[in-house]
This record gives C-alpha cells, sequence and structure tokens, in this order.
C-alpha cells in the first residue's frame, strides 16, 4: 500500500511540475509575440511594444531593424536586404 501511494504521489508530483513548466513562455515565443507587435503597431510610433519587454537588448535592436529594412521595402523575396533598393535614393539626381 505504501509503494502504491508514493507511485501516486510520484506521478502527480510530475504532472504538476510539467504543468507548472509548460504554463510558462519560452524566450522564442516572446521574441515571436514581439516580432507580430512590431508589425501590428502603428505606422511612425517609435514605443517599445509591451510585449518586447522582456526580450534583451541586442535582440530588440536587431528585430527593430529588421523591421525598418522590411517596412521600406529593402528587404528583397528571399530576406536579403537589397542593396540596390536601400541605395537608390543616395545616387539619384537631384
Amino acid at each position: 500500500m505504501r509503494r502504491t501511494t508514493t507511485a501516486i504521489l510520484a506521478v502527480l508530483l510530475c504532472a504538476t511540475a510539467a504543468a507548472g513548466c509548460s504554463s510558462e513562455k519560452s524566450y522564442d515565443d516572446t521574441v515571436k509575440d514581439c516580432i507580430t507587435a512590431l508589425k501590428d503597431r502603428p505606422e511612425g510610433s517609435k514605443e517599445k511594444p509591451g510585449s518586447c519587454e522582456d526580450v534583451k537588448e541586442d535582440d530588440y535592436t536587431a528585430l527593430l531593424m529588421s523591421q525598418v529594412l522590411d517596412d521600406n521595402g529593402w528587404v528583397d523575396e528571399n530576406g536579403d536586404v537589397d542593396m540596390g533598393k536601400l541605395l537608390e535614393d543616395s545616387t539619384s539626381q537631384p
């Protein structure tokens, strides 16, 4: 009887621990939420979205720059920066 009780308690403890860990949001999920918030942010807004608060500063800077490049149309269909588009205005004659 004692072994059965111990086994049941061990299973319940493991299940409770697993449920507690699964409810916590991973860093990758936090970053994905931040990317979505940056895409949905009103045009011209410079405020850091609330869902980006837990993103490391260096990662946030990279995500922000990526979004700026994408918003300005400087990223091609492969996701690479199109240097021709990026430098387009700098080479035009006034």
